[in-house]
């Protein structure tokens, strides 16, 4: 995150997740400077209301269904109006669809792509503009574990996690030069809204655990990050796995 100012100014698209607004809490009791981008307007209220009362200095709403691409532009717009430079974003909105129902339907399959792939890349095909004219900044996407390797359980969500891995990747090592530290935030199972349906096991996390993660992260300016962090090593052990062996596993 730069330090050319005290407060850090943050930009959080997709704040009404769990894992967001956890990340925005850490960020409050610095005393920074919010816009807040989700769909519901309702939801972004109470959450500036509760970042107010944390600590924050400012916090400016938008909503926006940002599956919308015609909407990204005036969004960014708005915010680099109300933040002046932006030190720190968070990219964090996503859906974790329902795999049968990927398998039988190839629109509930380009539904989830466009959420969780094209939507994504082309936002932050905008931001990483943005952040190369600034000359610097943090830029963080939460991906996914699930984007190591295709699962038999989840295979079209991790798909489309993987391609958001490898372009943020690239754009990596586009942006080095320009000073701006691109962030690959991979959560495995959080204990949020998004995953109420699924049986819970010791391997969640709380939000608030991944949180404190990718605030940490997102001040060093790390480049790939496994929260918690005996994901790196779940994950190394399944990409080990031989791929005769690997599709006979009940993954």
């Amino acid at each position: 995150m730069s330090t050319a100012t005290t407060t850090p100014t943050v930009l959080i698209i997709g704040a009404t997740s769990a894992i967001a607004t956890a990340t925005a809490r850490c960020y409050a009791a610095d005393r920074a400077r919010f816009f807040l981008v989700a769909r519901s307007p309702e939801r972004l209220a109470a959450i500036r209301d509760d970042l107010l009362v944390r600590g924050a200095t400012q916090v400016d709403t938008y909503a926006l269904d940002l599956t919308d691409l015609d909407g990204h532009a005036a969004m960014l717009a708005a915010a680099k109006a109300a933040l002046g430079r932006i030190d720190a974003t968070l990219v964090a909105y996503g859906t974790l669809g329902n795999q049968q129902q990927s398998e039988a339907s190839v629109e509930a399959t380009l539904r989830e792509w466009h959420t969780n792939a094209t939507s994504t890349i082309a936002l932050l095909t905008l931001l990483a503009n943005e952040l190369e004219r600034q000359r610097g900044g943090t830029l963080a996407v939460i991906s996914s574990v699930a984007g190591d390797r295709g699962r038999r359980s989840n295979y079209v969500y991790g798909a489309a996690k993987g391609a958001l891995s490898i372009f943020l990747q690239g754009l990596r090592a586009r942006l080095r030069k320009a000073g701006v530290r691109v962030v690959t935030i991979k959560p495995g199972m959080v204990d949020t809204p998004m995953t109420a349906h699924l049986r819970k096991g010791p391997l969640f996390a709380s939000p608030e655990r991944v949180g404190r993660d990718i605030y940490a992260a997102m001040r060093r300016g790390r480049a790939v990050v496994y929260t918690p962090g005996y994901w790196r090593l779940v994950m190394f052990v399944l990409r080990a796995i031989p791929e005769p062996i690997f599709i006979r596993l009940p993954l």
